[in-house]
Parts: structure tokens; sequence; C-alpha cells
């Protein structure tokens, strides 16, 4: 894509990507020097994306979930807010992607079909998350023709006695039929739609499994495979996480003090594996075919895909994390993370929610990250929770997000 540049230096944007990423004229856009090129960051009044949470309720007892470590009714999404979200959408053009998910299983609500076909009439891209339990021949062909984009499976094992040590009260077997079945169900023009993502959470335990989650991904025809850490909400699951060195890894951690190393595109086998773990401990900040791997770091993933998230009691928050309240470990360390939610839709609209000016505020502060070091410390009791950190940042605070830091990733 070419831009021009006008005679008083502005950018000229054609007009179908300026709409798309949220540029209108007059609004801020920060943009970052990086390695000779130019980063146009998304601004922050642009909402693009809207995770809807369907319901808390959920047919699994996870060992990973949320919902062992809070105390919290459950409930459905009624009807009246469904309809409060479907009225807020006319606001926004281009309609956000909305993706069904949040802590509870989506296809547990009765209207989850109707629900897609709503959203999707509306021009909105469309995702959804499920353990695959419920996804049944009827219920595949139902969100197949209300227009689903992206149906995303949790598949945290590739073998029947992994998967179930972790999604109590599932058998892969029967969760790979619902979703071979699925795949088959799409209609044969290219590409297949819906696609098809795979979410895995990677453990001590169950790390070994990845190369074969891959293989079954390549056989459902998934076009999307994301890993991401566990968050250990108890303190049994602590000795499951695989990132007690990443955090302080000087490769995460980019400094102007630090030494820099770039390497190139390589191969990686067993000749190469060797030197390459070893440069990756050597404590340099490390460039990979030019992509510095502590970009990660201090970025909310939120924020940046300008997202809100909506619970299923009509709670705006500005992200998943922050839309219960919940405890979790952070080094070692039991920490509670206080919700925050800007409103409900039974009181004000999307629209003024979003455009609320103590949410743009909080967005601006997010993008410019400054708060304390959290997940990097080991010392002050501010980290336990996320009401204040020691730089004196007001509730709420993310210096202890996981998510911002490129350890925890969500679809």
């Amino acid at each position: 894509m070419t831009i021009e540049i006008d005679e008083a230096g502005r950018l000229a944007f054609p007009s179908e990507v300026a709409t798309r990423f949220g540029l209108r004229p007059g609004t801020p856009v920060e943009i970052e020097d990086e390695a000779g090129c130019v980063r146009l960051r998304r601004p922050v009044t642009h909402l693009a994306k809207l995770y809807l949470e369907p319901t808390v309720r959920c047919n699994l007892a996870c060992r990973t979930c949320i919902r062992n470590v809070w105390d919290e009714p459950g409930g459905d999404m009624v009807d009246a807010t469904f309809a409060a979200v479907i009225a807020g959408m006319h606001h926004f053009a281009p309609p956000p992607t909305v993706f069904f998910g949040g802590f509870g299983e989506p296809l547990g609500h009765p209207g989850i079909v109707e629900m897609v076909a709503e959203v999707k009439a509306l021009g909105c891209p469309v995702e959804l998350i499920t353990n695959g339990v419920l996804l049944t021949e009827q219920i595949s062909r139902q969100l197949i023709a209300a227009g689903l984009d992206r149906l995303w499976v949790s598949l945290d094992g590739a073998r029947p006695e992994s998967y179930a040590d972790v999604r109590l009260g599932a058998a892969l077997p029967a969760v790979l039929a619902n979703l071979g079945r699925f795949s088959d169900s799409r209609p044969p023009r290219r590409p297949r739609r819906p696609e098809i993502g795979i979410a895995f959470v990677a453990m001590r335990s169950n790390v070994s499994d990845l190369p074969q989650v891959l293989s079954l991904g390549r056989g459902l025809g998934a076009s999307h495979i994301l890993v991401t850490n566990v968050l250990p909400y108890t303190a049994e699951m602590r000795r499951e996480i695989l990132y007690s060195r990443a955090l302080n890894d000087i490769p995460y951690l980019p400094s102007p003090w630090t030494p820099h190393l770039e390497l190139p595109m390589i191969d990686v086998d067993e000749s190469t594996a060797p030197a390459l773990y070893q440069v990756m401990r050597s404590h340099r900040n490390i460039s990979l075919a030019g992509h510095n791997l502590g970009d990660a770091n201090d970025r909310c993933p939120f924020v940046d895909a300008g997202a809100a998230a909506i619970g299923w009691d009509g709670g705006l928050s500005p992200c998943l994390p922050l839309l219960h309240d919940h405890k979790s470990y952070l080094n070692d360390r039991e920490r509670r993370s206080r919700p925050y939610v800007l409103g409900n839709l039974a009181d004000k609209g999307l629209a003024d929610l979003w455009y609320a000016p103590e949410h743009i505020a909080f967005r601006q502060r997010v993008r410019a990250f400054d708060f304390s070091p959290c997940t990097f410390c080991v010392g002050c009791d501010f980290s336990l929770a996320n009401e204040e950190d020691c730089y004196r940042s007001p509730f709420p605070t993310c210096g202890g997000c996981l998510w911002a830091q490129g350890v925890i990733r969500c679809p």
C-alpha cells in the first residue's frame, strides 16, 4: 500500500484504511520510531473488538479455571442486556469484532445461536470460544448458518489422559469428534468458513503434548493456534508455570545498557538447538529477524486491540482480567485483582461507557504504562493487589498484569 504525504506534511490514508483503524481527523495518534520504521498505534478512542460474556456458568470444572477462586453467583446474559449491546453497536463504524467468551461456556447459553446471528446481521466479524463438549451436530450447523467467522476450541492436551487431567468432566475423543464434525459441516468453498482456532494452555504437565496438538489442528483444518501460559489461580497450579525465568530474563527486558544481539532467520534443528539455547541464556537483549523479543513488555493487548469486555450482567470493563474479582499467584505470592467496571448497560449506553472521560483516561494511562514493575519485582506488598503501586498509581494498577507482559494471551 502506498500512502501519500500532502504539501503540509500530512499522511493521506485511503478512507477504508482510516475507517478500519479509527484514524479520524483531529484524533491523537501515537507514533513510534522502530528500527528505521514508523509504527502508528491505534487511537485509544477506537472500539475494534468487544468481548461478550453470555454466561459465567460452565459444564466443566477445569483445574485452570478462575471459578476455583471466586464466590460470584452464576448467571446468563438476559435479553434486555443483549438488546442494549445491539443498540449500542449502531454508534460504531465499522462495527467491532464481537468475541463470545469470557469466563463461562458460551454454548451453555440457550440463546447463543440467535445472539451470533443478530450480531452478524450488524456486519460484525464474530468469533466464539468453546470447550467443545456441547458442540453437537445441530449446534454446529446452526452456528455455521448464523454466520460465525471463527470458532475457537480449548484443547489443553493431545492424549485422553493429559486432557482429562485439566478438563475435568470432558473426554478428548468426544471433543475431537465434535470438532471434526463441525469442520466437515463447513461449506466446501475456499477459504473454509468458519475458520477454526485452537487455544492451548501450556503447563509443565502438558507442554510435551504441544507437537501433537499442532498435528491435531492440522488434521482438523485449524488455521489458528494460540499458545498461552497458565495463570495460577490456586496454590496447586503454581508448580505448573513455565515462565518463572522469562519474567526476569534479559532477552525479554530490553534496556539501552544491555548488550544487543541480532539473530537472523535460522534453522532450528539438532545441530543448532543447543547453541541457540545457550545464546538465549547469554544475558543479552535479543532481536530475531529484526523483531525484539522484549517488544511484548508493558503493552496491554486489550488496549492496543481497541477492546472492551461486557460481562453477563451488563457491566463494561476495559479488559477481561478486570471483569471479575479474583485471586491468583504472582511471583509465588497470592495477589487479589479487584474488578474495574465503568458502568452497566442497564444505566448507560455502550457509546457513553466507551467514550466516558475516565475510560479514555484509563486507556491512555495503560498505553503509557507508567506502573510499578510488579511482575519483575519480588518486593513490596503493593504487588499483592491491583489497588495501588509504589509509584502511587491509582486503582486499577496494571504493573502486575501478565497479559501486559506477553505471558498470558487471549484469542
